[in-house]
C-alpha cells in the first residue's frame, strides 16, 4: 500500500491498555491511520463511520464477531489482525470467502505456555506435589524415595505450535528425556525430523511417566483422555493439561487422582472455572491454576507487538507471518 492503511481497533478498553501500551500505540500510529473510536459493538450506529473506512481491523479479547453483518459495514476491509490466540470464535468463514487476510498472534502466545509446561514437567518428574504434601505432615522423603527428572518418558499429545515448542525444549534439556508423540496428522518421517517416536495414543498413555496435552479443542478430541485411557497410565504418572479442559474426562481423572495413583497439573478444566466444591480442589496430588499458562500481565504486550508487526507487513504488502488459512480451521486450536 502506498498510503498508511486505515485501521480500526476492536477490543475491550481494559485489554487495549494492556496489549498496546503507550510505546506500542505510538508505533502503531506511525504505521496506520488509526480511527479514534474503539469498536466494541459492530451494530452500534456510532461504529458505522469507523468500520466504513476500515482497511485493517485489529482485534483482541472482547472483539465483536467479524461476521456477515460486520462485513456489510466494512466494505474496504482487507485484513483482520488478532492480537491474541485463536480466531475461531470471532472470525467467521465469510471473512475468508471475501479474500480478507486473517492473522493471529498465537505464535507470540506460545512461548509462555511452553515455559509453563516445562516448569510443570520438572515438578511432575520430581513428584513435587506428593513431596510437598508429605512435608506439610512433617515427613521428609528418604533419599531412595526422592525422584529426579533424568530419563523420564514424556508423552506429548499434539504437535501443535506449543507441542512442537515443548518437544524442542525437552530434547534440548540435560535430563535425557525420552519423548513420545501422538498426533494423527504427523507422519513417521515428520516425527523423526522432530526427534521423537510416533506412537498411537494408547501406547503413549501406557508408556509415559508424564503426559502433556497440546491438541486442539475439536468435537473428535473431546475426552481424548477418557476413563479407559487414564486407566492405562502407569502408577505414579502425571497428566499436564495447558490446552483445553474438554480434552480430559474430568470426573474420570478425579477418580484416578483420588486413589493417589496419578498426579495432575491442570491449567484448564471442564467446566471452567471448576466449582469450588469439586473434589479436585481438595486432592494433595493435584495442582489447579486458573488458565494462566498463556501471556499474562506484562507478557500480554507481546501479543500487541506481534500484531503491530503484522500491520507493518500488511501496509508494506508483505506476507503476514501469523496468517490463518480457512483450510486449517478444522484442526487448529
Amino acid at each position: 500500500m502506498a498510503e498508511r492503511p486505515k485501521l480500526v481497533l476492536a477490543m475491550r478498553q481494559d485489554i487495549l491498555d494492556l496489549v498496546l501500551p503507550a510505546p506500542l500505540r505510538a508505533r502503531l500510529d506511525t504505521l496506520a491511520d488509526v480511527h479514534p473510536l474503539l469498536v466494541t459493538d459492530a451494530a452500534d450506529p456510532a461504529s458505522a463511520e469507523a468500520l466504513g473506512s476500515a482497511e485493517v481491523l485489529l482485534t483482541g479479547w472482547g472483539a465483536p464477531e467479524v461476521d456477515a453483518g460486520l462485513l456489510a459495514r466494512a466494505p474496504r476491509l482487507g485484513a483482520v489482525i488478532h492480537a491474541a490466540g485463536t480466531v475461531k470464535y470471532h472470525v467467521h468463514p465469510e471473512v475468508w470467502e471475501r479474500g480478507i487476510a486473517v492473522s493471529s498472534a498465537a505464535d507470540a502466545n506460545a512461548g509462555p505456555v511452553v515455559d509453563f509446561t516445562m516448569a510443570t514437567v520438572v515438578l511432575a518428574a520430581r513428584r513435587a506435589l506428593g513431596a510437598a504434601a508429605d512435608y506439610r505432615r512433617g515427613r521428609l522423603p528418604t533419599y531412595p524415595e526422592r525422584r529426579g527428572a533424568d530419563g523420564a518418558v514424556i508423552g506429548v499429545i499434539g504437535a501443535s505450535r506449543i507441542g512442537r515448542g515443548v518437544i524442542a525444549r525437552l530434547l534440548a534439556a540435560d535430563s535425557g528425556f525420552q519423548v513420545l508423540l501422538a498426533d494423527p496428522y504427523v507422519s513417521a518421517q515428520d516425527a523423526a525430523a522432530l526427534g521423537v517416536r510416533l506412537v498411537d495414543l494408547d501406547e503413549l498413555c501406557a508408556a509415559s511417566d508424564i503426559v502433556t496435552i497440546h491438541a486442539p479443542d475439536l468435537p473428535e478430541t473431546r475426552h481424548l483422555l477418557d476413563a479407559r485411557r487414564l486407566g492405562l497410565l502407569r502408577d505414579g504418572a502425571a497428566v499436564i493439561n495447558t490446552a483445553r479442559g474438554r480434552l480430559v474426562d474430568t470426573e474420570a481423572l478425579a477418580r484416578e487422582c483420588g486413589t493417589g495413583r496419578v498426579d495432575a497439573y491442570l491449567d484448564v478444566t471442564e467446566p471452567e472455572p471448576l466449582p469450588v466444591e469439586h473434589v479436585l480442589h481438595t486432592l494433595p496430588n493435584v495442582l489447579l491454576t486458573p488458565h494462566i499458562a498463556g501471556c499474562q500481565g506484562s507478557e500480554v504486550q507481546r501479543l500487541g507487538a506481534y500484531a503491530v508487526d503484522e500491520v507493518e507487513r500488511f501496509g508494506a504488502g508483505r506476507p503476514l507471518l501469523g496468517a490463518v488459512h480457512v483450510a486449517d480451521l478444522a484442526r487448529i486450536a
